[in-house]
């Protein structure tokens, strides 16, 4: 296994180790200390947000935010997609109905014209939504502009989930800062790591204290446990944080580290009749994970070929996220594709993620890059 090449696992570097031994030294080990606050601070100044709450998972921000933008049973909420099932899954916590947008080719995230039609069949059924639940897919922003103004023309707050894009840039803002909650997740795959953990963030103060009063079991301001509303145990713990704040200071790295494996790919497969995740006009993507499609026909059994080729070699590579609307969890939910027919299952059944860590050597990508060309040259792309 010391051979496998991972699909994005966690680097660590330095930096982690000295707030790491500080919260052991001043026996700050507990949810909350002042790696929480640091880290709070540190996060949304990167992004350029007014205020952060540090959270036990990105699901647990995206649950905490639908639950502050006032999401009840019975309620519609939109959501992309093309995304992976911790996304719309607090939908369902909430007792909420969920309705999926498709992607566009331009960026594979959330479509315009498909959200578009979404809130004409929402106006005409009476089902407007209480937010809409945008996915940055990939490490890319989708295209903020177009969908903030249907938003607002509609009255409908944006709740962004950057999960996978921190660091990515949309018009030279950051990823997360444009809804009216941002998410983030440190899950130990993504582009900086706490080994489990999330951020929620919110220009909005009163919804970050609140979201802070969620998570740590809703207890009321008194010198015993009183409780008047339901809560969770949603805190991120201090040992932790202090990873965050340590992998925060090598995020631009790690991003640029990215970059360059996604560079290095497409110019050594440039020959191929692949085609790569595009990056639109004004995106700066992370290039968390290195995406490409496979061309022509009879996708579902060359797309798998492809996988257990390099699973024989020992290369982790995976499929597309199968798109919400495609999954049993949610069959007879409401979905709006794009005009051109369904993006995101044509995405699922022909795209492919490469090995993209900012950890992979130069060594290991020729080794994913030499296998990868003789699997492309044995299912014919």
């Amino acid at each position: 296994m010391s051979q496998r090449i991972w699909l994005s696992s966690p680097h660590l570097g330095e930096e982690e180790t000295a707030f790491v031994e500080d919260a052991f030294k001043t026996n700050w080990i507990a949810p909350l200390g002042p790696h929480v606050d640091g880290f709070e601070r540190e996060l949304a100044a990167y992004v350029g947000v007014g205020h952060a709450a540090a959270v036990s998972s990105g699901t647990a921000a995206i649950h905490l935010a639908l639950i502050l933008l006032g999401v009840k049973a019975g309620d519609t909420v939109f959501c992309s997609s093309l995304t992976f099932v911790g996304s719309s899954n607090p939908i369902l916590y909430c007792n909420a109905q969920p309705v999926f947008i498709d992607s566009q080719p331009e960026s594979w995230n959330m479509c315009p014209q498909a959200l578009e039609r979404a809130f004409e069949w929402a106006r005409r059924e009476g089902r407007m939504p209480r937010c809409v639940i945008l996915v940055n897919l990939y490490g890319q922003s989708a295209d903020m502009d177009a969908i903030v103004a249907i938003c607002e023309r509609y009255g409908v707050p944006v709740l962004e989930d950057a999960a996978e894009s921190l660091g990515a840039t949309y018009k030279g803002r950051a990823s997360g800062s444009f809804g009216r909650i941002g998410i983030f997740s440190f899950n130990g795959n993504k582009i900086i790591t706490t080994s489990g953990g999330g951020m929620l963030v919110a220009d909005d103060e009163a919804l970050v204290v609140r979201a802070r009063k969620l998570s740590t079991q809703a207890r009321e301001p008194a010198a015993h446990y009183e409780h008047t509303e339901i809560g969770f145990n949603y805190r991120m713990s201090n040992v932790l944080a202090g990873i965050g704040r340590g992998q925060l200071r090598v995020l631009d790295d790690r991003v640029a580290k990215r970059r360059q494996v996604f560079e290095t790919y497409r110019n050594a497969l440039a020959g191929s009749a692949i085609e790569w995740m595009p990056e639109p006009a004004g995106m700066r993507s992370t290039r968390w994970l290195s995406c490409f499609t496979l061309p022509g026909g009879d996708l579902a059994r060359r797309q798998a070929e492809l996988l257990q080729f390099l699973e024989r070699h020992s290369i982790e590579a995976r499929p597309v996220w199968k798109p919400m609307h495609l999954q049993p969890l949610y069959r007879g939910a409401p979905f709006f594709a794009h005009e051109s027919g369904d993006v995101a299952a044509r995405l699922f059944e022909s795209g492919i993620c490469l090995p993209s860590g900012s950890n992979l050597t130069d060594d290991q990508q020729a080794r994913v890059i030499e296998q990868l060309r003789r699997a492309l040259a044995q299912v014919g792309a």
